[in-house]
């Protein structure tokens, strides 16, 4: 995915039911696909690696590597 000339990547800060946004953007990009993530489409993270995820999918291949 191609970003427009005005987006940014965020920085977050994961919590166990919310994120804070640290420096603003518009998107973050998905620790194990590398596709952009929309902040409003932001649905799946981890607080204790503190990285965000595209979809439940990509969330549960990533929590399964780790076992």
């Amino acid at each position: 995915m191609l970003m427009s000339s005005g987006e940014k990547e965020a920085k977050l800060a994961y919590g166990p039911n919310s994120f804070r946004v640290m420096r603003p953007g518009q998107y973050v990009l998905c620790a194990v696909s590398g596709v952009q993530v929309p902040l409003e489409e932001l649905r799946y993270w981890s607080v204790d690696l503190q990285e965000p995820y595209a979809s439940a999918e990509t969330a549960t291949q990533r929590l399964n590597a780790d076992t």
